[in-house]
């Protein structure tokens, strides 16, 4: 049996296929992207959707380690837009990391921003997004950075590449969805599909022409480059009968593993009374010589609830940390974060139990500024936000034993952590039982850091620390705190501005699972925030 499906469930992975070719001696690339509306079929339903290009999902940008990049990003729709360039590190140039209120003001209909930026250091696969309201839904794609000319792969060179990005699919408006939520005070409705490079496969209805298809040959190797865009949901990805080698995270190498599925994030696990869409989206790996007539295997994913996959998998990860490729792990920390992430119930007497639930880090809920946090920081505006975000919980308590379900309301506001230019910081995100547990994929704009130790239950200051991995833990820009777990992170404070720490769940952001890091400038003219760029959107 030689056609397969690429199968794919309860963990979101999106893929786009778009190729493009560019001179092997360009240093800078430059992108046009028009945010239009186009009418888009699947599962039997058409309805506008908000595209880059036309396209679904969007266009694949293409760049060497070392280039320049410039969009020119022009808003033709009815939603403000700003484009999140994903675990690009933006060294001093938070204007172009693209987060709608934290490093700059949306662009507005009719307007047009440069996304002006370098990649440095970096090498493998990254993607952008909308990072706005619910836009990312159908606005995303995907990064992908080669070695710089002449610098070989670390790992036996592919025969062929594909880009392979997993997304969701709402016959609603994903906007409306969104609202209808908030005005309820409870999680919107899920997606009704998962998808595969925008197609949710021959499981759905209507999906003759909406059936990824991927041809290969018997004794190729081949280099998927797998992306999760879903909003709400972390996803296994599984190829039938075959074995995948992971090589990469992050666009970071890693010490090759083989295995016969992956996890990959953002997302919570089903075993949360939080409704997630549980069906497969399918694709088909197609070898080249066997009639389309066969009828493809389905592959064996883990369970939808099974954390001790989860919890195996992200243990076989791990920095290549080779003299080409360090692992440069701080060893001395000089700042101590412990942040508790929570659920609450805060009053409204408009919505439908007279409670809304919001999300919290150590049990204040992040308030919106309505204008850029960078631009506050930069011009040392006053009454924007404070940078009092506390370094422990107020008050400790058993984070992950009986549930908590009572005065779980929260302290609002829009409060920042102030941390030292070059400093190192250990934070440990720690999961708690306040009316449910629940894993949590993690962002941090600006940064890479290294995920030193996780761990089951409450978080032990006095043991845990010896049993962290400060030789080649592996190196990320996300992280999974794990269900009723916690998570320990370290990074050096070396790139100055404002950067977003957040949940990367859609739902669980906009109820305030998030903060911020405000990063002093450094005493060298190269340790300063840039100045703003003249095209800069105006609030």
């Amino acid at each position: 049996m030689n056609k397969f499906y690429l199968g794919l469930r309860v963990f979101l992975v999106l893929a786009c296929l778009c190729f493009v070719s560019f001179p092997v001696d360009a240093a800078v690339k430059r992108y046009q992207f028009d945010i239009q509306v186009k009418n888009v079929s699947r599962l039997c339903h058409a309805k506008p959707i908000v595209t880059v290009n036309g396209m679904f999902p969007g266009p694949t940008i293409y760049v060497r380690e070392g280039d320049r990049v410039l969009v020119n990003v022009t808003n033709h729709a009815k939603y403000n837009m700003s484009i999140h360039w994903h675990g690009l590190k933006q060294y001093r140039n938070g204007w172009a990391d693209g987060r709608a209120y934290i490093t700059q003001c949306p662009i507005q209909t009719g307007n047009s921003y440069v996304y002006d930026f370098n990649v440095t250091e970096q090498r493998g696969t990254l993607w952008w997004h909308a990072h706005i309201l619910w836009l990312r839904a159908t606005v995303y794609g995907a990064i992908v950075v080669m070695p710089k000319q002449g610098t070989p792969f670390p790992f036996p060179k592919p025969d062929r590449e594909e880009v392979i990005l997993l997304g969701e699919w709402w016959n609603a408006d994903v906007e409306v969805v969104e609202s209808q939520g908030n005005s309820l005070g409870l999680p919107p409705n899920m997606s009704d599909a998962h998808t595969i490079n925008g197609k949710p496969g021959p499981l759905f209805p209507c999906s003759e022409k909406h059936t990824f298809a991927m041809e290969v040959e018997q004794g190729k190797a081949y280099l998927l480059r797998l992306l999760n865009s879903a909003l709400n949901d972390e996803l296994f990805f599984a190829i039938a009968d075959h074995n995948m080698t992971v090589v990469e995270i992050d666009a970071v190498y890693t010490k090759p593993f083989s295995t016969q599925a992956i996890l990959i994030a953002p997302g919570p696990f089903s075993d949360a009374p939080i409704p997630i869409d549980n069906k497969t989206a399918t694709a088909i790996l197609q070898y080249k010589g066997i009639p389309d007539t066969l009828i493809p295997k389905l592959p064996l994913l883990p369970a939808k609830n099974d954390s001790s996959f989860a919890l195996n998998y992200e243990k076989n990860l791990k920095s290549l940390n080779s003299p080409q490729y360090p692992a440069n792990v701080p060893l001395k920390v000089d700042r101590n974060l412990f942040f508790t992430i929570g659920l609450g119930k805060n009053s409204c007497p408009s919505c439908l139990n007279g409670t809304r639930l919001t999300a919290s880090l150590n049990n204040i809920t992040f308030v919106m500024p309505q204008m850029g946090l960078l631009q506050a920081h930069y011009y040392n505006m006053k009454g924007v936000f404070t940078t009092d975000f506390p370094e422990k919980p107020p008050t400790p308590f058993n984070y992950t034993g009986a549930p908590l379900t009572a005065n779980l309301g929260t302290s609002k506001g829009t409060r920042l952590s102030r941390i030292s230019f070059n400093s190192t910081v250990e934070l440990v995100l720690q999961d708690t039982n306040l009316l449910t547990v629940e894993s949590h994929p993690f962002h941090l704009h600006g940064y890479n850091f290294f995920v030193v130790g996780t761990g089951i239950g409450n978080f032990d200051p006095a043991k845990d620390p010896s049993r962290y991995n400060l030789v080649d833990p592996p190196e990320r820009n996300t992280v999974g705190v794990p269900t009723g777990g916690w998570t320990a992170i370290r990074f050096r404070a070396d790139n100055p501005g404002v950067w977003f720490l957040h949940c990367h769940l859609e739902l669980h952001t906009g109820w305030g699972l998030k903060t911020a890091f405000v990063v002093e400038d450094g005493p060298g003219p190269d340790q300063k925030v840039l100045p703003p760029p003249n095209d800069l959107p105006p609030c």
